[in-house]
């Protein structure tokens, strides 16, 4: 787990509300602080697409950012600041799927719960949080640290500037 502060906060928000630059990721978790507080749970309710859909569009146990996106953003923008936000992302089961057999090829990927990110806004600093949780306990942290290594990688890439 690390944890980056990044530096150019418009940059980010930009990429992360506007732009594509987290659309690839699936939302467990989203809270946005303004004049109220407002959570989305990102689980997909059961029952609600038929099998078809949920084929067709590749709906996944969480929804992609992507879907979330556009609520999220009618919450903070305007004239002020949200107080603070917070959005948990994961890695959908099929990019953990090719991380864990790139990274660790001896470890099996449903060993591995998820991989995180934690996006957070408070005090007007941005930070973003790496996460990891696995189904089974293991000395061994090379999970981690690719996970780590690959969020750093991922925001350079983007242009992100972070410490």
């Amino acid at each position: 787990m690390v944890a980056l502060k990044i530096e150019e906060q418009k940059k980010f928000t930009e990429g992360l509300f506007l732009g594509e630059l987290f659309d690839s990721f699936l939302v467990t978790e989203a809270n946005i602080v303004t004049f109220n507080s407002f959570t989305i749970n990102g689980r997909v309710r059961q029952g609600y697409y038929s099998d078809e859909e949920l084929e067709e569009n590749g709906i996944e146990e969480f929804s992609a950012w992507k879907t979330i996106k556009p609520f999220c953003f009618s919450l903070i923008k305007g004239k002020r600041l949200p107080e603070s936000f917070r959005i948990v992302f994961v890695l959908s089961p099929e990019s953990k799927e090719r991380f864990v057999k790139r990274c660790v090829p001896d470890m099996a990927p449903g060993q591995v719960e998820g991989l995180y990110l934690n996006v957070r806004y408070e005090n007007n600093e941005m930070t973003c949080v790496t996460g990891t949780s696995m189904n089974l306990f293991t000395m061994d942290k090379t999970l981690e640290r690719e996970w780590d290594e690959s969020v750093k990688q991922f925001l350079k890439k983007n242009g992100i500037i972070f410490y």
